[in-house]
């Protein structure tokens, strides 16, 4: 017995200082030295205070900002301490009524806007957190945020191309606006 027992407690020993100790420092050491700003949060500052991250979306809701994809978490929007999504499926008619108070809530905003409403402004993601909106989700408010701005709408159109990241190698993924980076740039207009 004491053959085999032995064995196994010094390789169990082993095994937990390697992946449970030297693995993880490792990793966190290359990790703040290689990428510092994604290891810290990929936190955007802002006059030296932290106004959000850009992993991370944040509920606006006034004309002059542009939406983000709506958020399911509880007991706040975009709660990154309740990240889920609302388990609702399809036929649910709970899920039915938020869309389409979602719906009623960008055209009540936006009354002269006739375009479709791209699907991502009014369903929520899996995680409820999505930082980013499609470039016809920015599109489609452009008009709303220049008019509350009182700025010309292809100053509004240049700062959302400005601020559309473009997928890896043309191929991987869809290009993307990081909706919380689109309003701090908004707010220096």
């Amino acid at each position: 017995m004491k053959k085999t027992l032995r064995p196994l407690l010094v390789l169990f020993t082993a095994l937990t200082l390697v992946t449970g100790v030297a693995y993880p420092l490792v990793v966190t050491v290359v990790g703040q030295a290689a990428f510092p700003q994604q290891a810290h949060g990929s936190l955007i500052m802002r006059d030296g205070k932290t106004v959000g991250s850009a992993l991370i979306g944040q509920n606006f809701t006034d004309p002059g900002h542009f939406w983000g994809r709506p958020s399911a978490t509880s007991p706040f929007a975009n709660n990154a301490a309740a990240s889920s999504g609302s388990n609702q499926g399809p036929l649910n008619p709970a899920l039915i009524d938020a869309a389409k108070g979602r719906l009623d809530a960008l055209r009540a905003v936006d009354p002269m806007n006739t375009a479709p409403v791209p699907v991502e402004l009014v369903s929520a993601s899996a995680s409820g957190l999505d930082p980013h909106i499609s470039p016809a989700a920015a599109e489609y408010q452009i008009a709303r945020v220049a008019e509350a701005r009182k700025l010309p709408p292809e100053v509004v159109r240049t700062l959302v191309a400005q601020h559309t990241t473009r997928p890896l190698l043309s191929v991987l993924g869809e290009p993307v606006v990081n909706v919380l980076q689109l309003n701090l740039a908004l707010g220096a207009h």
